[in-house]
């Protein structure tokens, strides 16, 4: 594990509902998940490091956070638009309000 997915773990396993070795392996794989759609988003370059690429993530540290919280959260209901039941209404925010802040680079050719 690198550091950040440690410290992603360390932090979300106390508050999330994790009951068992299975719900451990889901909150590892939605933290991966969110890793490596931050990267995806922040598009880094063949120059960039290893070493910046890890500094650069712990930049977005709330946002790749976010994100697991939200996937980990939709277990079960994925792609569920609304819910309503005895007088309780449930919305969630758009998930791609989970990547605010987070700008991409880009190569000039």
């Amino acid at each position: 594990m690198t550091e950040l997915e440690l410290e992603l773990y360390d932090d979300l396993e106390s508050e999330l509902p994790i009951d068992n070795a299975s719900d451990s392996d889901i909150l590892f794989a939605k933290i991966k998940n969110a890793i490596r759609e931050v990267k995806r988003t922040r598009n880094y370059q063949s120059h960039h490091s290893e070493d910046f690429i890890q500094n650069d993530l712990m930049n977005y540290y709330s946002n790749i956070r976010e994100l697991v919280v939200y996937d980990f959260n939709q277990i079960g209901v994925e792609g569920q638009v609304s819910h309503s039941e005895n007088g309780t209404n449930r919305s969630w925010k758009s998930r791609r309000e989970c990547f605010d802040g987070i700008v991409a680079f880009c190569s000039v050719i």
